[in-house]
């Protein structure tokens, strides 16, 4: 992650001027640019799912469900289950209903 995040760093450094300075490169630079910009992006995304995989798993541990896990990421609970297939298991703890009061 380090690596993608010196390599992003570097990146916004070169494209952070003037835009008239990507125009004035060759179509070749320009090309080399774009390709530098979407390896990073790549990099970003992985790194992020990564990491979002490891709050699931740390969420369910934890007693959240489907329902919850999807909601976080803004999708459904079938959503998070084909994403997060098995994360929910007899074994993971669930949280115990309150009695009602009445």
């Amino acid at each position: 992650m380090a690596k993608v995040v010196d390599e992003l760093t570097r990146c916004m450094a070169q494209h952070s001027g003037d835009l008239s300075a990507d125009f004035a490169r060759t179509a070749g630079e320009a090309r080399q640019g774009a390709l530098a910009r979407l390896r990073v992006l790549a990099g970003v995304k992985e790194c992020v799912r990564h990491l979002e995989d490891q709050a699931a798993h740390a969420a369910a541990a934890h007693g959240a469900g489907y329902p919850e896990i999807g909601q976080a990421v803004n999708m459904s609970r079938q959503g998070a289950r084909r994403r997060w297939p098995g994360l929910i298991t007899s074994n993971t703890p669930h949280r115990t209903p309150l009695p009602r009061s009445s």
